[in-house]
């Protein structure tokens, strides 16, 4: 069957060559650790781990030398995924007396953080800036800067698919001195901006943006997550995130896997631009927004979704049904993910099914 249901978004998860090349380095190297035994902080082996951030770090340095001079936001710091990072980086960001205003349609490892956290936590309408600037201004009005207020979206939105004005955001931020700006990337890296680094990158706000978090289990075909964050934030985070604190480390040979595929990412232009391509042919079957890699096709009735899943199903298409409480009642769908390795061919070959 044809799958559109894999955050595989380059194709990377499957390809051969790459497991190969891997395999390779595995075998005529050193030995890499299948467990690391012990939370980061407490693991003996720490070289994976210092590698893959200082790989990270290196990536955005040698680009926002060009776009960014001076940009402080050059510290990256690992987590065992994107719900650990999430969780972690809000629950220590802020607690009582701060504000969180999130976009309605941030996900709900995000919302989870919110939770622990403590703070005060309000959504505004999604993409809503208007609404999110009178939250601001409320907040000022009433409260003055006590305390921190933690703008958080996301860059890429997953089930809708559409992408945030991270300029117009960053712009609103900057009026307020206790603001601080929470991009989320995980649809994002690997796909969007130059050499996949995202779109806080390619909207060139990454001096405005506080903590940018990216996640290797989609895009970059591996598991685990990163903060990028300037190195006081990071120094703070280390003693901070308890997610980071208490959980053992993922094996050190995830993160050489993690490693070697960022260097492939990095150079996979030809994968983005014809995921790039399958985006549009497929917003030319599903009318929306602007083309992207995630496309929702709204039935706005479960049962709708799940007949229309299992038809596709009979013709070797896998696109599965999302229902509410994932989605908000009355905007059921089937969510298309593409993949750069889903022929053009399969994809011309839903209009007649749908």
């Amino acid at each position: 069957m044809t799958d559109f249901t894999s955050n595989d978004y380059l194709g990377l998860a499957n390809d051969d060559k790459l497991r190969e090349g891997f395999s390779e380095i595995i075998t005529t190297g050193k030995h890499f650790a299948m467990s690391s035994s012990a939370s980061r902080l407490l693991a003996s082996e720490q070289a994976s781990y210092t590698d893959l951030e200082k790989t990270i770090e290196n990536s955005y340095k040698s680009l926002l030398n060009i776009r960014a001079e001076g940009s402080k936001r050059l510290k990256a710091l690992l987590f065992n995924s994107g719900y650990h990072a999430n969780t972690g980086i809000i629950q220590a960001l802020v607690g009582r007396g701060d504000l969180i205003l999130a976009d309605r349609l941030v996900h709900a490892s995000i919302i989870d953080g919110c939770r622990l956290s403590g703070a005060r936590f309000s959504r505004f309408p999604h993409n809503d800036y208007e609404s999110l600037e009178r939250f601001l201004e409320k907040e000022h009005r009433e409260n003055g800067e006590k305390g921190v207020v933690l703008i958080i979206v996301e860059s890429v939105y997953s089930m809708d698919g559409d992408t945030a004005d991270l300029g117009r955001i960053a712009a609103i931020k900057d009026k307020y001195k206790n603001a601080l700006l929470y991009v989320d990337e995980a649809h994002s890296i690997g796909v969007r901006g130059p050499m996949g680094l995202g779109e806080s990158v390619s909207q060139e706000v990454m001096d405005y943006v506080d903590v940018m978090v990216g996640t290797f289990g989609k895009a970059l075909a591996s598991m685990g997550a990163f903060a990028l964050t300037s190195d006081i934030l990071n120094r703070y985070l280390v003693n901070k995130a308890r997610s980071l604190i208490f959980s053992t480390a993922l094996p050190p040979i995830v993160m050489q896997w993690s490693r070697y595929i960022w260097y492939m990412a990095l150079k996979a232009d030809d994968l983005r631009e014809r995921l790039e391509n399958n985006s549009r042919i497929l917003a030319e079957i599903i009318p929306g927004d602007l083309p992207s890699h995630i496309r929702p096709l709204i039935t706005g009735d479960a049962y709708k979704a799940i007949a229309l899943s299992k038809k596709l199903e009979e013709v070797g298409f896998n696109v599965l049904p999302i229902r509410t409480p994932t989605v908000p009642p009355g905007t059921e769908r089937l969510r298309f993910s593409l993949s750069a390795s889903i022929p053009e061919t399969e994809i011309q070959r839903l209009k007649l099914y749908l």
